[in-house]
């Protein structure tokens, strides 16, 4: 990328790393969430019955995968809303602006920041669902869950891409928005989206197959990268700091 200089990204995801630290309840809240999540698939898939399965597929096995993708939707509203806003009231954003960063390296760190820790419990979250289907699910459950290809390859594929966009959202609630409280509640606003395009899949309007995954893939990478080039262009310095516009 021109004119982008990963060391000072680089330095960026670091310090957000370190902060972390110090935001227990927001990460600890952001860690249990995922958990929540995983309670209703597994659930689904231990007390279906194995006759059901066969009859009633698209109920008993889609709904609990595509329930998934709901997770890196909302799991990382709290952190990427918490990203600008946070740093204002801690008074730690007016040092870290007159460095000589670029906007487009503040936000790209500062996403990638709360990207990297989402998808690290995403992935955690689908390898236990799976681990659990194949050891406690009935046999005929764990195969129909295994079989649905295109659905498993969604859950890798879209998962960074919902997450993103999330992340997307959530940071430019935080560069406009003045307390911390405000943006998180509407940072919430970014997973209506997501649920809209996973209850559009489970209802069957569209039926999930690989192609249409890759679809949605495309076209969620291009909005994600229209979106993340806002939220840089709405990042004004001088508003930030001083609160009016330059």
């Amino acid at each position: 990328m021109k004119n982008f200089n990963y060391a000072r990204f680089s330095a960026v995801v670091k310090k957000e790393m370190r902060d972390y630290r110090r935001k227990r309840s927001i990460v600890v809240t952001m860690v249990i969430l995922p958990f929540l999540f995983l309670i209703e698939p597994v659930v689904a898939i231990f007390v279906v019955p194995s006759t059901s399965v066969v009859t009633g597929a698209k109920t008993y096995v889609l709904l609990p995968i595509l329930y998934l993708l709901l997770i890196p939707s909302v799991m990382p509203n709290m952190l990427a809303a918490f990203t600008v806003v946070g740093e204002r009231e801690q008074g730690t954003l007016e040092p870290l602006l007159t460095t000589p960063i670029s906007q487009r390296e503040f936000i790209a760190g500062k996403g990638a920041a709360v990207l990297i820790p989402t998808m690290a419990l995403t992935y955690g979250i689908y390898a236990l669902f799976l681990l659990a289907t194949e050891l406690f699910a009935k046999s005929v459950v764990s195969s129909a869950i295994f079989t649905q290809g295109a659905l498993l390859v969604a859950l890798i594929v879209l998962a960074p891409l919902l997450a993103s966009w999330s992340i997307a959202v959530g940071m430019a609630v935080s560069v406009r928005a003045t307390e911390i409280r405000v943006a998180q509640q509407l940072g919430t606003l970014a997973s209506i989206p997501p649920v809209i395009l996973i209850l559009i899949l489970a209802v069957g309007v569209i039926h999930p197959t690989l192609s249409v995954a890759l679809i949605f893939a495309l076209v969620l990478l291009a909005i994600d990268v229209r979106a993340i080039r806002i939220v840089a262009r709405m990042m004004n310095r001088e508003r930030l700091v001083t609160g009016t516009k330059s």
